[in-house]
């Protein structure tokens, strides 16, 4: 029997062992503590130069690519002075950069819209004024030639002459929860990406975009409380709410339909275009020519793309493109397509890898422009006087790299240092900022030319304060594994062990992950995070990305087809069981930690029989994807109707009585993505069960639940969790 003071020297040699370094949780998850950026860098047209707006956004400047030089002050906080603005959250350039539309005192809406007050400021008289003065602008929206700006209010379209000052009411039917003009809807917004459809035509006389009917869609109601950091007295006695659309997979879409307005006759039109009521419109634009507005439809199951030359003037539409897949058709297509005067370039996952192909504006192929089994994973343009296309591809999973190709597809590498390399190009395609990371390198940003063997110009950020704080020694960095899985399928991960890692020890195990589709959290970029703190505390932290995951074809991501959650679940516990087989791991302690889908695979893996988790964080988790949207729902699954066992197979919710292990789940209140119905159908089922679980819940909070100082105090709960789970 051991005395107690050789027990207490035992407890201090332990403790002594996890305090690694000085460092706290909050100099991992609060946003200060990331790497410097360089601000919002737009690209000024004569191709030597750049806008940016820095100084808190009170200054935009304008410098050049080459020599840093500032060439200009452009605006300065004495004109918002003389408006009464504090500061600018974004701004855009007129094409001729005569005017610039700014906007402040943003209130969002949903993930990435907002509300704003937007301002139009004459470069020549050095005036600012406001855009109009109705309320709750939103999407306001430059044309080419910079005398019109087109924005909505309360559901209509609007067009401003900046000339004359004229507003111009372009829609009238526009009516909360009914029809929204120009904005899209909820389920848009989140699973397509886009918060504006405004297409204006190159010579600025004709203003297009989408119309969204929500009329049959389903209400969801969100209960509100009155709260503390921003307290709504109105709700200090009877709770409120926030009512919106909401459909979940089967229920009615929002009906959509394309319309143009020109601005020399006053008409509005509808354009005539064989889509259906089920049909989505992911995205228009125009092509180099005002008679070519180019419009791509996907159906509902998502496995059949069009893309349709719409002339504005008389409504009809040709179409010009289709492509169908036997899965489902990645909706970053949309995203990714690019128009030109006579040729469009789409990404295209036919080869089994996405590749770029190029058509002519009559739905001629002219090429593919890449090749081979690294995907593209952007689009960045097309230098037309060299004939050069960029973009960025994978270089195995892990790594992206910058390359260029021309009509022949001769592909060359632009920056292919191994890790995470991008590029935003000048106007002229001449310079680009590289930005560029990896597992070792916090980010860096510098100027380079594309037309020189020693591209670097000169260096905008390297992060050097940053890379001594954060770096090894004195934090734990992650380091690349792999394994085989029952399949054959080499799975990727990273392992992030405590510095002071002692081989000899047996270590408690916390499993990070997200899981979903297309989804990558394995990958050679900088991340410093909870998970490099946890690693201080005397954990080892590992992630793995499963099958279902990106970078690596569509085989490999598409196996999940129509039964999400199972191989997802059988690769996480198969990582499990490979960290188990560590001789530094104690397998009897190892845990499982996710957020979003991440939080819906806690609870799948460990519902699974072969689970030895001995306990998990859930936050914010679907329990079944009857509760999810309709585009990211039945893009994996089908509706309700067409692969009920697919649904019920999938659901966390029909696997309770499976669940092992002690349960932490976490969610906020206000969710507008994942709704607490999820949480609270699966905790019914849990307290039906008599099954012992800890909850943690945020009121008024949303999915990513931050703001109002909680995120710290959110991931000190996680970690004394699993101190108590893990290590006692």
């Amino acid at each position: 029997m051991k005395t107690p003071l050789t027990l207490l020297c035992l407890l201090a040699l332990a403790l002594g062992a996890e305090a690694q370094t000085d460092l706290r949780l909050s100099d991992f998850v609060l946003s200060p503590v990331s790497p410097r950026g360089i601000g919002a860098v737009k690209p000024a047209a004569n191709g030597k130069s750049y806008y940016q707006l820095i100084d808190r956004g009170r200054t935009i400047v304008r410098s050049g690519y080459a020599t840093g030089e500032r060439e200009a002050v452009v605006l300065d906080s004495a004109v918002m002075a003389s408006a009464g603005v504090r500061r600018w959250d974004g701004y855009e350039m007129s094409r001729d950069e005569s005017r610039i539309l700014l906007h402040t005192a943003s209130q969002p809406i949903y993930r990435h819209s907002f509300r704003a007050n937007y301002y139009i400021y004459n470069r020549a008289d050095k005036t600012l004024k406001p855009l109009s003065e109705r309320p709750n602008e939103e999407i306001a929206t430059l044309s080419p030639d910079g005398k019109h700006v087109a924005y909505v209010s309360q559901n209509n379209v609007y067009i401003a002459d900046l000339v004359s000052g004229r507003q111009t009411q372009v829609t009238t039917d526009g009516e909360i929860n009914k029809i929204i003009n120009a904005v899209p809807d909820w389920v848009y917004q989140e699973e397509f990406g886009i918060i504006n459809s405004f297409a204006w035509s190159p010579d600025g006389q004709t203003l297009s975009f989408i119309r969204w009917d929500e009329t049959n869609v389903p209400m969801y109601s969100m209960t509100l409380y009155e709260g503390d950091c921003h307290p709504n007295a109105d709700y200090a006695l009877y709770p409120g709410s926030y009512d919106y659309k909401y459909p979940v997979a089967g229920q009615p879409n929002a009906i959509v339909s394309v319309h143009s307005y020109n601005l020399a006759t006053g008409s509005l039109s509808r354009m005539s275009l064989p889509i259906t009521a089920e049909d989505y419109v992911p995205h228009i634009a125009y092509a180099g020519r005002p008679d070519a507005l180019m419009v791509m439809t996907l159906n509902r199951d998502q496995n059949d793309l069009r893309i349709y030359r719409v002339n504005p003037a008389s409504g009809q539409a040709t179409q010009v493109y289709q492509e169908q897949s036997t899965t489902w058709i990645d909706s970053e297509m949309a995203r990714n397509v690019a128009y030109f005067d006579d040729t469009f370039v789409i990404p295209s996952e036919r080869s089994g890898y996405c590749q770029l192909y190029r058509y002519s504006l009559d739905g001629k192929l002219l090429g593919a422009l890449t090749s081979g089994k690294q995907p593209v994973t952007a689009f960045y343009g097309y230098d037309a006087r060299r004939g050069h296309y960029y973009y960025q591809a994978t270089d195995g999973p892990l790594n992206r790299v910058v390359m260029r190709t021309d009509n022949r597809a001769r592909m060359q590498p632009v920056a292919a240092t191994s890790g995470t390399n991008s590029a935003a190009f000048s106007a002229d395609y001449t310079y680009y900022i590289h930005t560029f990371s990896n597992a070792q390198t916090p980010t860096q940003y510098s100027v380079c030319r594309t037309d020189r063997k020693q591209a670097l110009v000169r260096q905008l950020e390297t992060n050097d304060t940053y890379r001594a704080k954060y770096t090894a020694p004195n934090v734990p960095q992650r380091q690349f594994v792999a394994f085989v899985n029952d399949a054959g399928d080499s799975i990727n991960g990273f392992i992030i062990k405590p510095t002071d890692f002692d081989p000899t020890r047996k270590y408690p195990v916390i499993m990070s992950q997200y899981s979903g589709p297309g989804s990558q959290q394995v990958r050679n970029n900088w991340k410093m995070d909870w998970e490099n703190y946890f690693a201080t505390q005397g954990y080892i932290v590992a992630c793995f990305d499963g099958r279902g995951t990106g970078g690596r074809g569509k085989a490999f991501e598409s196996v999940t087809y129509l039964n999400l959650g199972h191989y997802e679940t059988l690769d996480q516990i198969a990582a499990a069981r490979y960290m188990a087989s560590q001789p530094w791991v104690d397998a009897d302690r190892i845990g499982i930690w996710g957020w979003s889908f991440g939080g819906y695979e806690v609870l799948m893996a460990m519902s699974h029989p072969d689970s030895h988790y001995a306990a998990g964080v859930s936050i914010a988790p679907v329990t079944s994807w009857r509760f999810y949207d309709t585009v990211y729902a039945e893009r994996f699954m089908l509706t309700p109707e067409k692969n009920p066992n697919g649904y019920a197979a999938s659901a966390p919710l029909d696997k309770v009585d499976n669940l092992k292990g002690d349960l932490l789940i976490m969610f906020g209140s206000a969710d507008d993505n994942v709704h607490v119905i999820n949480a609270m159908q699966y905790i019914a089922k849990l307290h039906g069960r008599g099954s012992q679980f800890e909850m943690m819940v945020y009121p008024n909070m949303n999915h990513s639940i931050n703001g109002c100082g909680v995120r710290e105090p959110l991931y000190q709960r996680v970690l004394n969790f699993f101190d108590r789970k893990l290590k006692q």
